[in-house]
């Protein structure tokens, strides 16, 4: 896919989560536009995959985990000099009711979602503040209302937002801007293995079947491509959001508008 012009020529931006999904998407979109970008994560071959084809770098590490992201941030500055864009992704986890969460998967839930994003921004924070640069925070549509069963999930993409505004709050002085988007459903390589469940679970052939079944009711009717949401990313991480600051864009079809209470007529052909 070509896209016109250099946009972001010579940035530097970091992708957490990077080697899959829409991390892997917005990376090939940062760097379509000129970009250097590095991906990060924890799993080496996908981020590599992803890394030679963008002609990127691939950055093994723990979002996480304090040392591991301190180390992933000298790794970029080392390498490029500067750091631009933070683009928080990485996120999983919390696929449970409250009595059926534990203490362990309670705190892997908010680690993958929240603390990851928490920790990133923290050590990113100076190189950011020197370029006046971005940060977007990838939530979703769990982070503004509760789906079933997903206890973990929902809390953290909620506390993502609190984070977008705080940050947004802090650091707009110091010329750091940062956003949020809220996807709904997205065909990534996470959401396909929860419609093969799905599929499983209720007893119907094929993933495709269960897209259509959780996208039936949104406005649009299809579940987007991770590049749709990339496109989005890269203009809140880009000059041309230049007085946005702590908002939440929300991408997801159209299924925030749908009245819950009134599907029942659709579905009564009324």
């Amino acid at each position: 896919m070509g896209y016109a012009g250099a946009r972001n020529e010579g940035r530097v931006v970091m992708i957490t989560g990077g080697g899959t999904g829409i991390g892997a998407a917005v990376a090939e979109r940062y760097a379509a536009e000129g970009a250097h970008v590095a991906v990060l994560g924890r799993r080496a071959e996908p981020l590599h995959a992803v890394a030679d084809a963008i002609g990127g770098i691939a950055v093994v590490a723990d979002a996480a985990d304090s040392a591991s992201a301190r180390a992933a941030v000298a790794t970029v500055l080392e390498r490029f000099g500067r750091l631009d864009v933070l683009v928080a992704n990485a996120g999983g986890h919390g696929l449970a009711t409250v009595l059926d969460t534990d203490d362990a998967a309670w705190d892997e839930a908010l680690r993958s979602n929240l603390s990851s994003a928490f920790v990133m921004a923290r050590e990113s924070l100076p190189a950011l503040i020197e370029a006046k640069g971005q940060i977007v925070v990838v939530s979703s549509l769990a982070g503004l209302f509760a789906g079933p069963s997903v206890a973990g999930y929902t809390v953290g993409k909620h506390a993502l937002i609190g984070l977008t505004r705080t940050l947004a709050r802090d650091y707009g002085r110091l010329g750091v801007r940062v956003n949020a988007v809220c996807p709904g459903w997205v065909q990534t390589p996470m959401a396909d293995a929860e419609m093969d469940e799905f599929a499983r679970a209720a007893g119907f052939e094929g993933r495709d079947k269960g897209y259509e079944l959780v996208t039936a009711d949104v406005p649009l009717g299809r579940a987007a491509a991770p590049a749709e949401i990339a496109s989005i990313v890269r203009f809140l991480g880009s000059g041309e959001s230049s007085y946005m600051t702590g908002a939440v864009l929300v991408a997801d079809g159209g299924a925030h508008i749908v009245d819950v209470p009134t599907l029942a007529l659709d579905h009564a052909g009324l």
